[in-house]
């Protein structure tokens, strides 16, 4: 099976209410969970967790594709979240209506809460089979979702009068794609500490690159609003760096993130995934071939 198709059918049965649930989810609100999660974005974080369960010797199995479900369904909840009036007030996401524009802000709130508990119910499920590896799964995941350094702690910063750039990006971005490295590792059997820096640097890179999308690309482009950081006065990469040191820090936090796969099995290969996911980041318009 392609890696497309395990990830979107993942997606699928952790959606579907498992055995033993009586009463149906809402209509609405079970309306307004499978829009924040198709048709498919990127999938890049998910991606992510089977590439560094493959590496690590372990291509298969339950867990593993619980990881890589939990992992995107946050995310998505992240979206929902984000795109909610109180924050950024994007009508738009993914070249359609947002959850809040289509839906109506209060399901949009219960669908990304929901999300969030539901990435945790999907682990807990596949961990009954695979016990032992489950606590150290649920620790990273956890650890990139909550305080004091995770995805709430990313919109957190968004409430501060004074935001310091790098503390934002990690938490914002930075701290998921961690837990997709760190748990993608511990649900191979191995440890979780070695594999953070790895996600770190990469996701870092992703939010610059998004800092870079916002200032040059189109809507159209990005199937979402953009200006969106100068308009709410918020820090990004090109304010700070400019648009020649956001491109510069993004290749240098690539760079970074290869050099801290850990020793693995199948390191080679990781190294090219990454790689070639990284290809894609900077805008089209604005790529060129490094100095």
């Amino acid at each position: 099976m392609d890696t497309t198709t395990r990830i979107e059918r993942a997606l699928a049965v952790a959606l579907e209410p498992p055995g033993g649930y009586e009463q149906p989810c809402p209509p609405g609100l079970g309306a307004a969970l499978r829009h924040a999660v198709f048709p498919a974005g990127a999938r890049i974080r998910p991606r992510l967790v089977l590439a560094v369960a493959r590496a690590c010797g372990e291509p298969d199995g339950p867990l593993v594709d619980a990881v890589a479900a939990a992992i995107e369904l946050l995310h998505c909840a992240s979206l929902v979240h984000d795109d909610l009036p109180c924050f950024d007030d994007a009508a738009l996401r993914r070249g359609r209506p947002s959850v809040h524009a289509q839906y109506g802000e209060r399901l949009a709130v219960l669908a990304g809460d929901g999300l969030i508990v539901l990435a945790f119910d999907v682990l807990g499920r596949a961990g009954q089979r695979d016990s032992a590896r489950l606590p150290r799964v649920l620790q990273a995941v956890a650890r990139g979702v909550g305080v004091p350094a995770g995805i709430v702690a990313g919109q957190g910063w968004e409430c501060e009068p004074c935001v310091p750039l790098s503390d934002y990006h990690r938490a914002k971005t930075g701290a998921l794609f961690a837990a997709a490295t760190a748990a993608g590792a511990a649900a191979a059997g191995h440890e979780t500490c070695a594999w953070r820096l790895l996600g770190e640097r990469l996701g870092e890179a992703y939010q610059v690159a998004d800092d870079l999308r916002d200032a040059v690309c189109e809507a159209d482009q990005l199937g979402k609003p953009v200006g969106r950081d100068a308009a709410l006065g918020r820090p990004s990469a090109v304010g700070t760096l400019g648009l020649d040191g956001a491109i510069a820090r993004v290749r240098k936090l690539v760079a970074g993130a290869v050099d801290a796969i850990p020793p693995c099995p199948e390191a080679s290969e990781l190294r090219a995934h990454v790689l070639q996911e990284a290809s894609r980041l900077i805008p089209r318009q604005l790529a060129r071939p490094a100095a």
